[in-house]
């Protein structure tokens, strides 16, 4: 990926120049990854009446901006998205309740709790079923400690504080890493998501990856650690807002909407703080482990690269490659050509989210290109 052009779309969306409404025709498109110029919308394919998605809290501010954007140049299109969880969203996807899921994990190649995910989508479709990243969400290690403006943490110290080995905002530990803050001992107040969730899967690989030796608990949508349980990325923004001593993981996007303060992370390369920029370094690493149009990344959460910041998820939509309904899949096409347009790509930097990396915007557009 070029980490010039995010940082140019990222410096341009958080001064204001990219508005909201990404349908608009007077803010021209940052430059990157639309072959056409524009959304599908925008330049007239538009369908009407209904589609049905469900799935991923943590695009859900995302992906609101996208139908907003869409609707906006399509009046006669009802996009229906239910942030319920990447859990809830496959399950959805393989029942055929809804017409494509988000998630902020691939479909799983091995078998869990006795079914295999990618399988049972294939089944389901009747075709092969593509993971397709649309949205690099960072993640934040979110608190509100009074009198704590700055807070750096790593792998080590973050894997204890969220397994309970770490109790107190005044630890050791911690003061190690923040010498010359005055830490306060008010007790640390863990807040985690109750229900299945993409956003505990990849803090959770972050932490077993960057920390093993800490963070002896499996990875998974579940969580294995310490704390108290909310749903839903707001439930633990929301909780985290009202609690003084309060610690949670959540995505960018409701950190900055709660007014959460932000933890720096050092991977051994100095403390990083979390941008459109620094998660960009990251994603740019990924490497593909789908094949084709199936575009399944693996992350490098142990990264110490400079200037790189660690902890990031990729939302998928998750498709039919073909589907039984060919009108459906035309409605799938339209809209998910339009969430990777330049111009609702560039908007989601001012709503916590950075843009796609150009070289998997252009393997996410041949992939949409081939959804029938």
């Amino acid at each position: 990926m070029s980490v010039s052009r995010v940082s140019a779309i990222g410096a341009i969306a958080l001064t204001g120049v990219l508005a909201l409404s990404a349908c608009s025709s007077e803010n021209p498109a940052p430059a990157g990854n639309t072959a056409g110029g524009g959304t599908s919308a925008a330049n007239g394919d538009c369908f009407e009446g209904d589609l049905k998605a469900e799935g991923s809290s943590a695009q859900k501010n995302a992906i609101d901006e996208a139908i907003s954007a869409y609707q906006t140049a399509c009046a006669d299109a009802n996009i229906d998205y239910q942030p319920s969880g990447s859990g809830a969203g496959i399950k959805q996807f393989i029942a055929k309740q809804v017409d494509f899921a988000g998630s902020d994990s691939a479909l799983k190649t091995e078998e869990k709790d006795g079914i295999v995910e990618s399988v049972e989508a294939k089944n389901s479709c009747g075709s092969d079923a593509w993971n397709l990243p649309m949205v690099t969400g960072p993640i934040a290690i979110a608190y509100n400690v009074e009198g704590v403006d700055k807070l750096v943490l790593n792998a080590e110290v973050a894997a204890k504080i969220f397994d309970g080995k770490i109790t107190s905002w005044d630890d050791a530990a911690i003061a190690e890493l923040n010498q010359g803050v005055k830490l306060p001992s008010t007790p640390i107040k863990v807040y985690f998501r109750s229900d299945e969730s993409g956003t505990t899967e990849n803090f959770t690989k972050y932490l077993k990856a960057a920390a093993p030796e800490a963070w002896t608990h499996e990875t998974g949508k579940k969580w294995t650690g310490k704390g108290e349980g909310k749903e839903k990325s707001a439930g633990v923004a929301t909780a985290t807002q009202g609690q003084d001593g309060a610690i949670t993981y959540v995505e960018w996007s409701y950190a900055q909407q709660n007014q959460l303060a932000m933890a720096a992370i050092d991977t051994g390369s100095g403390p990083v703080e979390l941008s459109a920029e620094s998660a960009g370094k990251t994603v740019a690493t990924a490497e593909q482990t789908g094949t084709g149009n199936d575009l399944a990344l693996k992350i490098d959460y142990a990264t110490k690269e400079a200037g790189a910041y660690p902890i990031v998820l990729v939302t998928y939509e998750i498709v039919c490659s073909k589907y039984a309904d060919p009108e459906t899949g035309k409605k799938v096409k339209s809209f998910l050509k339009s969430f990777a347009s330049d111009e609702v790509q560039g908007s989601l930097t001012s709503q916590g989210y950075a843009p796609l990396p150009a070289e998997v915007a252009t393997k996410v557009e041949a992939a949409i290109d081939a959804i029938s």
